[in-house]
């Protein structure tokens, strides 16, 4: 009755009614009364059959595991004939057919677990009809044994049908895993059974769940941005002296970044109090403390059980477009916004000095580099110490080996023409500092536009009285740098000349050498290592002190440029793609999930990396084409994120965020039973590759108003740009994957043809051409990538594409009879788990539309009669 794995179906319904002059539309209100209370409490209900005395129902009623059922509850099943169905099943215009009532003991006890009863009258006496009842299987345990009663033994009731857990791996003949309980929240689940073209029986159970990664991935990264920060302040104060100017910069810069530092700080505290629902409603989406979480984010799940062929999951992650409402739209989004940005910043003037996007990126990375490979080195050069202290030759040579792999990379970090040319402005920039000539550093002619010395400030303010320092020198930064890998040497010489006495000193019969008698009196080995050692640091930490000032400098052009812009264009990023990635880590984790047993889908994950299709349903008209500019930019940003699997040591299982803007690290973690299936490659730390793809296409009115009188060229431009990142994707999976990878019913012509067709849709320009989305989909689908669907709260237009999406699914892949898709897709809309989506944003079942707006809408688009009407967004 009532689980993922057995729902019971009002089957057949047989009315007698004085009415025989018109046919009925009947629906089956379902209520429950508990044994111990005696209250009748309404439960659910049916869709509503038109045009007939003998409906066959196609939804089914479902109560969650930790639903108070026994055996000693009663069912009452109401029958209502509709009169006007503009109105929800709640309070829609109905008549009083008839109703019966039985126990959930009956039904399991009977006969092949159904029941046909008699509906009579509300007074019990008169017949009015025959309702049939069933309770159908859905799917097995790992066993083969289907969910069973157990029985209490000190109260004798018997709870009916208990939920299977993920622990107990509901995963059937086909090893389909369930919505993993560590990561998801109130799961809702409605089934249905419709017929399929050669009038079999398909069985359906949807879900929806939340995921407590809404708020537990922008907790992490808001905590990674304060670190961040802080040590970027401090990089800032650490640059030592500068003149007036550049020091008067650096205060002010300081001061802005401290006031954004508390903003940070005050949202991870604000976020820290919140002990409400795992999910945030479509109403709070202009909150100031919950801008960082996603909107409404659901993991919307389809298994489909049907006749001949194997059980199917199709799963969509639905969030409302990552993009900041508190900050507004008055201006635009992210790509409009940084565009005009940038543009401005190039012409500042002379009051600082202008280093293009990519140098600035360059300079993070350095630092970056730079704070992760100091702290290793340091430790490898104490493991090398300790080694020679116990003279244990094999810990020596891998204490060595480890040490030289790690100063290699340190070293080559500063081979880089920025960072040469950042020391000399940096120089520049001291007190009293003059040059012969005018500060242009080395070869930035070569270099074109990413860096501009005008008037320079250091030398528009120079007075007789400053005093004069020695000229630049160039080569001192080559010196320096190469220090590191000149005492890096010493250190390997020494441990081979120490491990070459060591040999020589064992040679006959374990007798010692004489003259490795003389090295041992002479000082062991850590005492002959440790000078040598002590110059390495030293020298690293000449290198560190210049490199991080001159970062530190071109950082604080970057800030001080476009102050206070840069500093709120970099906080409305962080939070765009704080929803991004929250949305972006549940499809990952789900997608490796279901994906475990396949061994094709992990070659591909570690051999190509997977895709993640994003489809829109924003208008690029008003607010929304702010919105819609910050949802591109936002997952444009994802492409920068990796996944790393690792074993879990505790029973904490959720996943874990490593690094800094530009370059994150999603650590997830999978139990031991669970990290044992994973190929070799992944279980050593691979890091796995996303490829994101966004395509949009407005359906509501909005749009409307947009191709008519306004402008849709961003939309065009975004599904250009994303059929070549998914071209890419295409191009590299075909060359590094076997044909036989994908599943068996998918054949690369097919995706080829397809990708075709989607290139043609996009040239066409075709208002509202929703098969964009349609093929987009089917594509993503056909190379195991990850489903997204977003429109601005994943309410209403998102609830209408999917409950599509499903239906066309069914219709394509599992042979859905043609003349049951539209009843399919209305039971969908009216009794599924999108209309519980919608109760639970704006506590009404009501989609956010009016007859108006659904004129413009798509016709696949619009929501059955009573399901719509005003309603909060």
């Amino acid at each position: 009755f009532i689980t993922s794995k057995r729902l019971p179906l009002l089957n057949r319904l047989d009315l007698v009614t004085a009415t025989r002059d018109r046919k009925l539309n009947t629906f089956i209100q379902v209520s429950v009364v508990h044994p111990a209370e005696h209250v009748l409490t309404r439960y659910s209900s049916t869709e509503i059959v038109e045009g007939t005395r003998d409906p066959l129902f196609l939804t089914g009623v479902t109560f969650p595991p930790e639903y108070p059922i026994y055996e000693e509850t009663k069912i009452k099943l109401t029958v209502y004939d509709v009169k006007d169905k503009s109105q929800d099943t709640v309070s829609i215009l109905r008549s009083f057919l008839g109703c019966t009532t039985f126990t959930v003991g009956d039904l399991v006890k009977s006969k092949e677990q159904q029941l046909t009863l008699t509906l009579r009258t509300s007074d019990g006496g008169k017949t009015v009809g025959t309702i049939e009842v069933n309770l159908v299987k859905m799917g097995e345990l790992e066993d083969g044994e289907p969910c069973h009663i157990t029985t209490d033994s000190q109260d004798q009731k018997c709870a009916l049908v208990r939920e299977c857990t993920a622990s107990e791996g509901i995963s059937g003949k086909d090893n389909l895993p369930s919505l993993n309980a560590g990561d998801v929240k109130n799961p809702i689940c409605k089934l249905y059974r419709f017929p399929t073209s050669d009038n079999k029986w398909m069985r359906i159970r949807e879900q929806m769940a939340e995921t407590i990664l809404s708020f537990h991935v922008p907790k992490e990264l808001i905590n990674l941005h304060i670190k961040e920060d802080m040590r970027r302040n401090q990089e800032l104060k650490d640059l030592g002296e500068l003149a007036p100017h550049w020091d008067n910069m650096r205060k002010s810069v300081i001061a802005h970044c401290d006031q954004m530092l508390s903003v940070y700080q005050d949202t991870l505290a604000e976020l820290g109090k919140h002990t409400g629902s795992s999910f945030k409603s479509s109403c709070s989406k202009g909150e100031k403390t919950l801008e960082f979480i996603p909107i409404n984010l659901h993991l919307q799940r389809m298994h489909v059980h049907s006749p001949r062929l194997k059980d199917a999951l199709y799963d969509v992650i639905t969030v409302g477009a990552p993009a900041a409402h508190f900050q507004g739209f008055k201006n635009g989004g992210l790509r409009k916004l940084l565009s005009k940005f940038e543009a401005e910043r190039r012409n500042t003037g002379y009051q600082c000095i202008y280093y293009s996007p990519e140098n600035t990126a360059k300079a993070k990375e350095v630092l970056s580099n730079i704070n992760h490979l100091q702290p290793l080195i340091s430790s490898h050069a104490d493991l090398l110490l300790n080694s020679a202290s116990q003279h244990s030759p094999d810990s020596l040579k891998n204490s060595l080996k480890m040490l030289s792999e790690k100063t290699e990379l340190f070293v080559h970090a500063f081979k880089d023409q920025l960072v040469r040319s950042a020391l000399l402005a940096l120089y520049t920039a001291r007190p009293g500092c003059v040059l012969k000539k005018p500060a242009v550093p080395r070869n930035s002619a070569e270099e074109g536009d990413d860096l501009k010395h005008q008037d320079h400030p250091s030398q528009v303010k120079r007075q007789d009285s400053i005093p004069h320092h020695s000229e630049y020198d160039e080569e001192e930064w080559d010196r320096v740098w190469a220090n590191v890998g000149k005492s890096l040497n010493c250190v390997i010489a020494m441990v081979d000349k120490l491990l070459e006495k060591d040999d020589s000193g064992n040679v006959k019969d374990g007798e010692i050498d004489p003259s490795a008698a003389d090295c041992k009196h002479a000082g062991d080995w850590y005492e002959q290592l440790y000078p040598l050692v002590i110059t390495l640091k030293d020298c690293m930490g000449e290198v560190v002190t210049r490199a991080k000032q001159s970062m530190a400098f071109v950082l604080l052009q970057e800030l001080a440029c476009g102050l206070p812009q840069c500093l709120m264009l970099t906080l409305r990023r962080d939070i765009v793609f704080s929803q991004a990635l929250a949305g972006l880590v549940c499809g990952f984790i789900i997608k490796l999930h279901t994906g475990l047993h396949d061994q094709g889908f992990l070659q591909q994950l570690h051999t190509v990396g997977l895709l993640v299709q994003y489809e829109g349903l924003l208008s690029t008209y008003s607010e929304e084409a702010g919105m819609l500019e910050d949802m591109a930019v936002g997952i444009s940003d994802l492409q920068k994120v990796m996944f790393k699997v690792v074993e879990a040591k505790s029973e904490d299982f959720l996943p874990i965020i490593t690094g800094r803007r530009e370059h994150y690290v999603i650590e997830v973690q999978l139990p031991a039973k669970m990290f044992e299936l994973l190929p070799q490659e992944i279980k050593e730390g691979k890091l796995l590759r996303m490829y994101p793809v966004l395509f949009n296409v407005g359906i509501n009115e909005q749009q409307t108003l947009a191709e008519r009188f306004g402008d849709t060229t961003l939309q065009e431009n975004i599904n250009q740009e994303n059929l070549e990142l998914l071209k890419e994707y295409y191009n590299l999976f075909t060359e590094k994957m076997p044909p036989d990878c994908l599943p068996h019913f998918q054949e690369q012509n097919d995706l080829k043809g397809l990708l075709e067709n989607l290139h043609q849709n996009i040239q066409a320009k075709k208002r509202k051409n929703v098969e964009i989305m349609w093929l987009a989909a089917t594509i993503c689908r056909k190379l195991n990538g990850v489903r997204f669907t977003c429109c601005k709260s994943a309410k209403d237009r998102t609830s209408m594409s999917v409950t599509l999406e499903q239906c066309s699914i069914l219709r394509d892949e599992h042979q859905l009879h043609k003349d049951f898709f539209i009843r399919a897709l209305d039971c969908m809309r009216r009794e599924g788990c999108r209309i519980e989506n919608v109760l639970k944003n704006v506590k009404c079942r009501k989609y956010a539309f009016n007859m108006i707006q659904l004129m413009a809408f798509p016709k696949y688009y619009r929501p059955p009669e009573g399901t719509y009407g005003k309603t909060d967004t």
